[in-house]
């Protein structure tokens, strides 16, 4: 006798999409991170995100995996603008110059931040009053692109030098960090990540 198993009920963004797509919505996204290194990834594909869909740089998250040194902010700063040149010809990223070259950028940035604060967590989460925003929505249409503590944490990352970090690709950061809880509320993961 065979068992058969129900399919959970998840956000709008994350249904009838492929299962690398659904494993990163189930295991990662809204999961309240507070590594450093998973703070600098999320930063670097948020960005590499800007005008494409999410679909696409999920794709790509192994070819950035190699091409950034594992998302290590101190090998990253390092690199040479040779290195970021040959990036330009590998077609396992996005292979937009300005984005390429704002990942060394981003992570001097980083860098700096982390010798501030102690780390970059200890610097971020107090964007969100240091634990995770819950939000409510009953449908992914009232989820905002926006909101002012994106905009405040995206002023700030310009101001110590990031680029590619405008309030929308920040709110996708936060929520992709779990810094705000934008599970639905009938999604499976919201009370997980709660």
């Amino acid at each position: 006798m065979s068992q058969t198993m129900e399919t959970p009920v998840r956000c709008g963004w994350a249904t009838d999409k492929f299962e690398q797509y659904q494993r990163y919505h189930d295991e990662e996204w809204g999961v309240p991170v507070h590594d450093d290194l998973k703070h600098f990834e999320m930063l670097i594909l948020e960005g590499a995100q800007a005008g494409l869909s999410w679909e696409t740089i999920l794709k790509k998250r192994d070819g950035y995996r190699r091409a950034f040194k594992d998302f290590d902010p101190v090998a990253v700063s390092q690199m040479s603008d040779a290195e970021l040149e040959a990036l330009l010809q590998d077609t396992s990223i996005v292979r937009n110059r300005l984005k390429v070259f704002s990942a060394r950028k981003n992570a001097i940035a980083f860098l700096k931040i982390q010798q501030e604060f102690g780390s970059f967590d200890a610097y971020v989460w107090p964007f969100v009053g240091g634990q995770p925003i819950i939000n409510r929505w009953q449908d992914m249409s009232q989820v905002p692109a926006t909101t002012t503590e994106s905009d405040a944490l995206a002023k700030d990352l310009k101001k110590r030098g990031m680029s590619f970090v405008g309030s929308t690709i920040i709110y996708a950061y936060m929520q992709a960090a779990g810094l705000v809880n934008d599970h639905t509320t009938d999604c499976w993961r919201y009370q997980a990540c709660c």
